[in-house]
């Protein structure tokens, strides 16, 4: 079964610096039916303005997952991290025993990106944070690449690692191509550019769909597009 949530109908917060849309309640957001789905808690398609980003803040026992869409975040920590993110790159942070962080947009251009939270499967462990950059000239073939697992056999291929048994893939589709995703769990599907159809749904910029009682997806890009697949339980 898929749930379509089109971008018009997500919770929306304007703060002038930050335009957050939200695919569950966040903040200043609060719908009781829309709080998690499995092990997933947030999804924010935050556009952030040059010059402007989230303040030191702390977090603790949560997987974050940014992947930036367009422009760059800066972040540093207070484990002594520091780096730069840029579209179509992905930075995993667990936030584990409790760690504080900034997020800046240092760049001249508006900087978009998805914020996924997911749960851990262990409370407590160290915190981390790591970056990865990932091909961003190849097209996805057959199926999207994994960008973020639970799975160690995922890591040591380049995946980045996060604390419970999930997978996020990613990647561009050149218009007119089909892809088939396996799924291992439940789904929540991204559009994050272009166009394409989810098993005949069609789903544009900004859409986000919930994947229930599959064991495949099949995508079709209607045009250039840009795909992510949460696959959590």
């Amino acid at each position: 079964m898929i749930k379509h949530y089109p971008y018009e109908a997500l919770g929306n917060v304007n703060h002038g610096w930050l335009n957050a849309h939200h695919h569950f309640s966040f903040g200043h957001y609060w719908n009781p039916e829309r709080v998690q789905f499995g092990q997933l808690r947030v999804i924010n398609d935050d556009i952030i303005a040059p010059q402007a980003g989230f303040g030191t803040h702390p977090h603790d026992n949560m997987e974050i997952i940014t992947y930036v869409r367009q422009g760059a975040i800066s972040h540093k920590d207070s484990m002594g991290n520091a780096g730069r993110t840029e579209a179509g790159d992905v930075q995993v942070m667990s936030a584990g025993t409790g760690i504080a962080h900034s997020e800046y947009n240092k760049e001249s251009e508006e900087t978009r990106l998805y914020q996924i939270w997911i749960t851990p499967d262990q409370r407590g462990v160290k915190p981390r944070w790591e970056a990865r950059q990932f091909p961003k000239d190849t097209l996805a073939t057959g199926a999207l690449p994994v960008l973020v697992s639970g799975d160690k056999a995922d890591a040591e291929k380049g995946a980045l690692y996060i604390h419970q048994d999930a997978a996020i893939y990613g990647g561009r589709v050149k218009a007119g191509a089909t892809l088939m995703q396996p799924l291992k769990h439940n789904a929540y599907v991204l559009a994050s550019e272009g166009s394409f159809t989810l098993n005949g749904i069609t789903m544009k910029k900004g859409d986000g769909a919930e994947v229930t009682g599959e064991s495949a997806l099949t995508l079709r890009a209607n045009e250039d597009a840009e795909i992510l697949v949460i696959d959590v339980a």
